[in-house]
C-alpha cells in the first residue's frame, strides 16, 4: 500500500478538482464537491493538515487509489 501523502484541506480541494471534481458550494467550512457522475465529498477546508482517516476516507469515496491522488497534487 502506498504511504499517505501530508496534505491541507486547500490543496486537497484543488487535487480533487483535477480528478473531474468541481465545487459546488461551501457549508461552513467544508467544501462540497461533486462530481458529473453524482459522486460528491464534503472536505474541510483551510491551511490545516487534514487527518489521515480522513484523507484516506476522501480518497476512497472519490474511487481513487493513493497513488492517482498523489500524482494529482
Amino acid at each position: 500500500m502506498a504511504k499517505l501523502p501530508v496534505v491541507k484541506g486547500d490543496a486537497a480541494i484543488k487535487a480533487f478538482g483535477e480528478a473531474g471534481f468541481h465545487l459546488d458550494h461551501w457549508s461552513g467550512r467544508h467544501a462540497i464537491l461533486y462530481h458529473p457522475d453524482r459522486r460528491h465529498l464534503s472536505i474541510p477546508g483551510g491551511k490545516k493538515e487534514l487527518k489521515a482517516g480522513t484523507l484516506r476516507t476522501l480518497i476512497r469515496k472519490a474511487e481513487l487509489t493513493v497513488d492517482e491522488f498523489t500524482k494529482l497534487l
